[in-house]
């Protein structure tokens, strides 16, 4: 599949500087606007030491994200982060978002049967109570963080009770789940640290994957085990990197999905009162939370398997490749008016959550757990607003390829019963 646009042809001479990607601030949206009109496929200086790129337009994201010269897998990656992994965490590259098909297809057989929509909804009445709880404890005299107190709190409850997890475990896979989604680490120390959890958290879910073995359940565990031992395909580094990843995707995503969506709505107090005044447009409404402050700015990095060219730019053979999902889902030639927030939007193309076999096995679970989420807090909440200034909202940067807040300080009058 070739993605070369013959008209755009021109290439930057001077590359990006790394905070384009590690620290795109509170509004990059300029900024990917300007890479998007000159050359949107730009060389950048991250990772460092590295020949690297970002695409930025949405036509050449997609299909990106399908492109087999543009690898997932750590083969082809460059020599420094292939080692830095496989030295300080090799449990991590043995799942299928490190995985190129038809491995991908084999890994990605682990997880199917666990998230269908089906199962999702029955999981939502758990889901408004753990949303209730999370609200019920908020503190009484209005003022609070909702990020750190409801938004990261929700889905890390909600994926440990699907996984079968022990709820004093909870806070472990929470600061586990933190290190882990940052790898590899650009210094010695961070990998020091990355290499001790990796241990830890293997040896912990290896003793839960025992434990359900033999007394299987109806949790997360027991559906991959049931899977896993069917088949007899999986070696158990398999099943216990897939469920890391699990954790990992299923608490930091959905918390920015609705730290984001909650921080834009507030920000917009027309699209508030709309969803406020109708419920029922909250399915549209988190398409548009997706679109307008995705969760995830960049998809995990590709590596060339080959030389290769895109819209004229040469991109040599295990280069770093940054596709910019949010850049993307900002682009005018898809979505009209993109930097408006319409939370009634149709259609909706965005590629949150990826595309075709790269689509994210776990977003019907987002997506309840966000629709449950925003009705409620508009419910229970009256007079919610931010307390601070848009412009003093903090946002985080690390490693990852998350984009999500710090803090969202928010006020309210009073909290109504459930």
């Amino acid at each position: 599949m070739s993605l070369e646009t013959p008209e755009q042809t021109s290439v930057s001479p001077e590359p990006l500087p790394a905070e384009f990607c590690t620290h795109p601030g509170p509004d990059p949206y300029e900024g990917y606007a300007e890479v998007r009109g000159t050359c949107p496929v730009r060389q950048i200086e991250y990772p460092p030491n590295s020949e690297a790129y970002v695409v930025a337009d949405y036509e050449t994201v997609s299909k990106g994200f399908a492109d087999r010269r543009l690898s997932k897998s750590v083969d082809h990656a460059p020599g420094w982060f292939r080692e830095a992994l496989e030295q300080s965490s090799p449990i991590l590259i043995k799942n299928m978002l490190t995985a190129d098909p038809p491995k991908h297809t084999r890994l990605r057989k682990l997880v199917g049967n666990a998230f269908v929509p089906r199962r999702m909804n029955e999981l939502r009445p758990r889901i408004q109570e753990i949303t209730d709880d999370l609200i019920d404890a908020l503190p009484d005299e209005g003022v609070a963080d909702l990020y750190n107190d409801f938004a990261l709190q929700l889905p890390m409850r909600v994926i440990c009770e699907f996984l079968g997890v022990r709820i004093e475990d909870w806070p472990l896979l929470h600061d586990w789940g933190m290190v882990l989604s940052n790898a590899p680490y650009l210094d010695e120390e961070g990998n020091r640290r990355l290499k001790q959890v990796s241990d830890d958290v293997e040896k912990y879910l290896l003793d839960l994957m025992a434990e359900r073995r033999a007394d299987l359940r109806d949790d997360l565990v027991s559906v991959i085990l049931k899977t896993a031992d069917a088949d007899e395909a999986y070696h158990d580094e398999e099943i216990v990197s897939t469920l890391i990843l699990l954790i990992i995707a299923g608490h930091k995503t959905t918390a920015n999905l609705v730290g984001n969506g909650m921080q834009a709505l507030l920000r917009h107090p027309d699209q508030f009162a709309m969803l406020k005044n109708d419920p029922d447009l909250v399915a549209t409404a988190i398409e548009e939370f997706l679109r307008f402050e995705g969760p995830v700015y960049r998809a995990p990095q590709r590596f060339a398997a080959e030389d290769l060219e895109l819209c004229g730019q040469r991109i040599g053979k295990e280069s770093v490749v940054h596709l910019l999902i949010n850049s993307a889902n900002h682009d005018p030639e898809v979505f009209e008016d993109p930097e408006k927030l319409d939370i009634t939007r149709k259609p909706n193309r965005h590629l949150s959550f990826g595309v075709n076999v790269h689509f994210c096995p776990g977003a019907p679970l987002s997506r309840v757990e966000g629709a449950v989420a925003f009705t409620t807090l508009l419910r229970r909440l009256p007079g919610l607003s931010l307390a601070v200034a848009p412009e003093d909202l903090p946002w985080r940067f690390d490693n990852s390829a998350s984009r999500g807040l710090e803090r969202l300080p928010i006020r309210f009058d009073r909290k109504l019963p459930r």
